[in-house]
């Protein structure tokens, strides 16, 4: 039998980031991941207090292997002791984003794990230090064999309590996933409809007949066919036929080769990966309402977008501070489950399964973060004036901010046929909340003169990712077919992609 797929929720984690001002280690990045080394590995004090404390007491004994805790899967690099400095400015943004993230829960379990520490450790110190001492002294065998055993105990207690912190630990994790990234302090509080118009680019084509919607454009050209897809795959699949997949293929090629002038690296990406790389971009592959396709029996997922393959490609890597930025431009297939979603708005193929996607993502310092979101969403802008679009770009409100963004700008162009406004792309900040979570670091160079024994770089930082969507293929044959159709019913192909189909400059009706 083929893979099976099951629907599981892609449910939007709220992200960790970092506040405008400076951008501090909101629930982002530690400047300096060893100041911070307690918050991050609650085990290590226990580990050091006992390194010695029974090393001579338990020569005699091993630690049962079977009673060993296996670490969590993975674990975010979270700076909880910053989340409990700036509580206040936390939960206004978890309130402004009404997120469902439980502050309070979060703050409590972090506080348990660190008093537990803080006790046993100093418990543990305490009759390691009696133990050494008596070991030092001559003893009979029979005591000598009693403090042995009592090193046993002291190990055993030891692994009992390395359960209960990984359970707190992993606890403590999962809640504080659900806590959002901090949002930039211009971005307008509320749902989608506070989101500011920031652009308007161009004027609503007039036209002297009536229109049609792309749905009845591509039965009229043959481009399309939705029910043969529907019987092979489901609703909401479609097939591509004639100048439509050529009308692709040259929107692929043209977005990549545009980007590509930016000084964008190509890519092209897996379109399956493990469910723990979509967790640490920001989403949960599993749960209600879910986005996401998980394969079942197995702990992978099709990707909804090539940003998680991208974003994943330097995880737990530390970069040289010379190699940034990386700028990557990928096409992929994506992949959503579109749960919820109904109604007229999602017709044809302005909402669907399974389309093609440039996307454009960056890896840079953080201070340069701001300036390459401006960056991202010019090129966004230039990609769609050049063809002949008219769309307006909006700074969108807290609450219809995804998980990992800290600012987000979107794209929606006229599409006349389906007599609205559609987005098209968007462009977001993500400062370090996904490279928290991916492990993403660089050493910046040291500007001054080394240090003796410390060579010429400084501690390491988290980067600052950004994603921006060059050319989502299924909306912009929309646009295309609904803004150049003509009088007659033929459509007239932009000019620019014309040398990426074969020099076709009509779609017209096909005659037998």
């Amino acid at each position: 039998m083929g893979v099976q797929f099951k629907i599981s929720p892609f449910s939007i984690l709220r992200p960790l980031s970092n506040p405008p001002l400076k951008f501090p280690p909101t629930l982002s990045p530690i400047p300096n991941p060893s100041r911070y080394h307690h918050h991050i590995r609650p085990l290590s004090l226990l580990a050091r207090a006992l390194s010695t404390a029974t090393a001579t007491a338990t020569a005699a004994s091993d630690l049962d292997e079977n009673k060993v805790v296996k670490a969590p899967q993975w674990k975010a690099a979270i700076d909880f002791k910053w989340i409990r400095e700036n509580k206040e400015a936390v939960s206004a943004n978890v309130k402004n984003r009404n997120s469902n993230a439980n502050l309070d829960l979060v703050l409590e379990l972090y506080d348990k794990l660190l008093n537990v520490q803080k006790q046993e450790v100093e418990r543990l110190r305490a009759e390691r230090n009696a133990i050494a001492n008596k070991m030092k002294a001559k003893l009979e065998p029979s005591e000598r064999q009693k403090l042995i055993e009592e090193g046993k105990y002291l190990k055993d207690g030891l692994v009992t309590l390395e359960e209960d912190l990984l359970k707190l630990t992993d606890e403590l994790q999962q809640e504080a996933q659900c806590v959002p990234n901090m949002t930039h302090p211009d971005v307008p509080a509320g749902g989608e409809d506070c989101s500011i118009v920031r652009k308007t680019v161009g004027k609503p084509r007039e036209f002297s007949f009536p229109v049609k919607d792309h749905v009845q454009l591509g039965k009229d050209l043959d481009l399309f066919d939705f029910d043969a897809a529907a019987e092979v795959s489901g609703s909401k699949f479609y097939y591509l036929k004639n100048e439509a997949v050529l009308l692709e293929m040259g929107l692929v090629n043209w977005a990549v080769s545009e980007v590509m002038k930016k000084g964008f690296i190509p890519l092209t990406t897996p379109e399956i990966v493990r469910s723990s790389v979509v967790e640490k971009c920001g989403f949960q592959p599993r749960g209600t309402n879910t986005q996401v396709y998980s394969i079942e029996g197995s702990n992978q997922c099709l990707i909804g977008t090539a940003e998680i393959p991208v974003g994943a490609i330097h995880m737990d890597s530390i970069l040289p501070e010379s190699s940034l930025p990386l700028k990557y431009v990928a096409f992929s297939h994506c992949f959503r489950t579109e749960a919820g979603a109904a109604g007229a708005a999602t017709r044809g193929l302005y909402r669907v399964h399974q389309f093609s996607k440039v996307e454009m993502f960056v890896l840079c310092r953080p201070e340069e973060s701001n300036s390459f979101h401006e960056e991202l969403i010019q090129i966004e802008e230039d990609l769609y004036s050049s063809l002949g679009l008219h769309f307006k770009t909006l700074d969108m409100a807290t609450e219809d901010l995804g998980a990992p963004a800290y600012r987000k700008y979107d794209v929606e162009a006229w599409m006349p046929g389906l007599g609205r406004y559609g987005e098209i792309s968007s462009a977001s900040n993500c400062t370090d909340y996904q490279s928290r979570r991916l492990g993403i670091r660089y050493r910046p160079e040291s500007s001054g003169p080394p240090k003796k024994g410390k060579g010429n770089s400084g501690a390491t930082q988290f980067v600052h990712t950004l994603n921006a969507t060059a050319c989502a293929v299924p909306r912009m044959i929309v646009c295309l077919l609904e803004n150049y159709q003509q009088e007659d019913g033929s459509v007239i192909v932009p000019e620019v992609l014309r040398p990426f189909m074969g020099g076709i400059e009509l779609i017209n009706y096909k005659y037998k």
